[in-house]
């Protein structure tokens, strides 16, 4: 049976952390969907627009050969999006594991049969960094 995958992000100034997550998470299933966090989503979660544009973000995912399907990320409800995408793992950066919110939606998927596997960041590179380093400019 065909393994469908789903991972999220803003993927904001597109860097090696990014195509890593990518690649691993495709490793772990046959069909590996992403979810491009909106401009409007990022503004109100993270207070700042995103440098590079919602459709270019999204266009440069698409284009990534580990990607099978992009779908845009208009809110930060992990269980809506199985309730349309009906995926069998997500995958989700480490530093969420073991938080209140997590261990709760790790219950909730495993109702359904979702796995949620946790993948460790990039320490040396990061959106959040490259930003400070052009503020500096």
């Amino acid at each position: 049976m065909k393994k469908i995958g789903y991972t999220t992000g803003v993927y904001d100034l597109f860097h090696i952390g990014h195509l890593n997550l990518l690649k691993r998470a495709k490793l772990e299933c046959d069909y590996l969907i992403v979810g491009v966090t909106t401009d409007e989503l990022c503004e109100q979660r993270k207070g700042k627009k995103p440098i590079i544009p919602f459709f270019e973000r999204m266009e440069i995912v698409e284009h990534i050969k580990f990607v099978d399907e992009v779908v845009p990320q208009v809110n930060m409800d992990k269980f809506e999006a199985w309730q349309n995408l009906k995926f069998d793992r997500m995958f989700v950066g480490d530093d969420w594991k073991g938080t209140e919110k997590w261990n709760q939606l790790e219950k909730q998927f495993a109702e359904v049969n979702v796995e949620i596997i946790y993948f460790s960041y990039t320490t040396h590179t990061s959106s959040t960094k490259l930003r400070e380093i052009l503020d500096k400019i």
